[in-house]
């Protein structure tokens, strides 16, 4: 009986049994110097590091730099005891930069070290900022026209074995959510697969799948460039950091979650140019719109626009705004995120953790003498009642509220304790609004319309008392979705909103008084022969701007 000997094999597991020892060492060390311990064997290195210390000096004093945000700089050491280290992070330190360092094996050090050779390939991008030249969006533009041409881009650079993939990997993963417009991208683990999707026009579409041992290399790139802890992975965290394409910076909100299988990652993508909307095309019918191009020019008074979370409601704010935006008014405005930058308007972001939240915002807004005043949300009883204040007091004030329709904004404004004696006389309209996809105008098709639609349509139809509504409206033919190349085969491109209405007028003002329902103030409303979001969202089916089926996704369609 013979026995083969594999040389080979035997010293790759010699070698093996040495890493998994060094790391297990360093480990316990750890402990001993009071240091986090990370294996950088398992996470990318951020170039811009390598800049701030020369190689020679970064193998002299056993000393790693793999990543830097800002003026944070985060350092590998092999011992924290040793001299000619403590003079490196000493001179870093005299330099204004922060050191957060980690205690590392000696793999670890040569796995950032061989990285110092592709210094040459790469160019310089600020810490938290991911740059994107102009030349590669525009080479990338050519290429993609398709969901397929993205994943065909992912399949080749997973395909390639060299050390920096991860970085274009990432790179056109965000590259291709910019072209196709995508709000969100989505990471999302399962067992054996690591699914990727982009969240177009509302709806998540599928892009590609690929492994998890590459997702595990693209969490910590994301983590590093959202200065996350690299070392957390049992907790949710939220992060956020920008792209700079040509003149624009886009801001990119990184959120994490444990999962089952790994962490899942939501990218949301706050495009400035996507909620740069002029107000005459946001979908407002003309009527309506001329009410509220009236009440927005007042010196005061409070406007409400409610629906769930991205219906919307922030983009139609921001075009109020630039709508009165003047250089004889001063506007402020308080918002989380900013989503969008005015030139010539003071805007400030919350933060909760340092207890800088809407109300405090409000209040400090108050004091620097505004004209308008833009909350991003009102959420408690203490925010309600001084924004309430300030629209009596002779300011005009915009702002968000969650409820699911207009009539319920009154109802809302009790439940957060708001006097109901003022209310009426502080709001000047509440809204609702919901997005709907527009069908795309290169392949939609016109198709007579069928039985079980014709009813819905007439029953919504017949509860519009202002027939004039319906001057010009064809009613015999629908248009519908089909797919083509232009809108990556969903039958739609881009969204535009419904909306509805209710204006604060004598009717509504005795029944407020009376802590009313929502059936009960819409009812109030029915004499001011303004559409709701069933009867405007059915006019723009029939005007061929959308379909039934995406009306039932969105809002609650009459059974008849």
């Amino acid at each position: 009986m013979s026995i083969d000997f594999n040389e080979e094999k035997q010293n790759e597991r010699v070698d093996e049994l040495r890493k998994n020892e060094a790391e297990e060492l360093t480990q316990m060390l750890s402990a001993k110097y009071g240091l986090p311990y990370l294996d950088l064997g398992l996470y990318p290195v951020n170039i811009d590091a390598l800049r701030i210390i020369k190689e020679e000096t970064s193998r002299a004093a056993h000393i790693a730099p793999f990543n830097i945000v800002d003026k944070k700089i985060q350092l590998g050491v092999l011992s924290p005891k040793n001299p000619e280290t403590i003079d490196v992070i000493e001179d870093l330190k005299s330099r204004n930069y922060e050191p957060i360092i980690f205690l590392v094996s000696m793999e670890s050090l040569k796995k950032v070290w061989a990285r110092y050779k592709d210094l040459s390939y790469s160019f310089e991008t600020k810490g938290g900022a991911l740059t994107i030249s102009n030349e590669e969006i525009q080479e990338f533009s050519t290429k993609v026209h398709t969901i397929e041409d993205i994943a065909g881009l992912i399949k080749e650079v997973l395909g390639t074995k060299k050390i920096y993939r991860i970085s274009r990997l990432f790179e056109i993963i965000i590259a291709g959510a910019l072209a196709t417009g995508a709000s969100d991208i989505h990471f999302e683990p399962e067992e054996v697969n690591v699914g990727l999707r982009y969240r177009l026009d509302g709806i998540l579409t599928h892009v590609i799948g690929f492994d998890p041992g590459t997702y595990n290399l693209l969490i910590s790139r994301i983590k590093l460039l959202s200065n996350l802890k690299l070392n957390t992975r049992g907790k949710a965290q939220d992060g956020r950091f920008s792209i700079k394409v040509k003149d624009d910076e886009i801001e990119i909100r990184t959120s994490l979650l444990p999962g089952a299988y790994n962490e899942t990652i939501v990218l949301r993508v706050l495009n400035p140019n996507a909620i740069s909307v002029p107000l005459e095309e946001l979908g407002i019918h003309p009527r309506l719109l001329k009410t509220l191009e009236r009440l927005i020019n007042k010196p005061n008074g409070m406007i409400l626009n409610t629906g769930p979370t991205g219906s919307g409601k922030t983009t139609t704010l921001y075009a109020f705004l630039k709508k009165i935006h003047t250089p004889e008014i001063k506007i402020i405005t308080i918002e989380n995120p900013i989503e969008y930058h005015l030139p010539g308007i003071v805007q400030t972001q919350t933060d909760p953790e340092k207890d800088y939240t809407f109300l405090e915002g409000l209040r400090s807004a108050l004091r620097q003498d505004p004209d308008v005043i833009m909350v991003g949300e009102i959420r408690d009883s203490e925010t309600a009642e001084v924004a309430v204040n300030a629209a009596l007091t002779g300011h005009l004030v915009f702002s968000t509220l969650h409820t699911n329709n207009a009539a319920g904004t009154f109802p809302r404004l009790i439940d957060l304790g708001v006097n109901s004696n003022v209310i009426t006389s502080a709001l000047s309209v509440a809204m609702a609004q919901r997005l709907v996809r527009k069908l795309c105008v290169e392949c939609k098709k016109q198709v007579p319309i069928s039985a079980a639609d014709k009813k819905v349509i007439d029953f919504v139809l017949g509860t519009i008392a202002d027939k004039t509504y319906l001057d010009g409206i064809q009613m015999n033919n629908l248009w519908e979705a089909v797919g083509c190349d232009k809108c990556h085969h969903t039958g739609y491109k881009g969204r535009i909103g419904i909306f509805e209405a209710i204006l604060t007028d004598s009717t509504i003002e005795q029944v407020v008084e009376g802590n009313p329902s929502e059936r009960e103030v819409k009812k109030a409303a029915a004499t001011q022969n303004i559409l709701d979001l069933v009867q405007d969202g059915v006019i723009k089916v029939l005007q061929g701007v959308t379909t039934i089926d995406e009306l039932n996704r969105v809002i609650d369609m009459p059974v008849v």
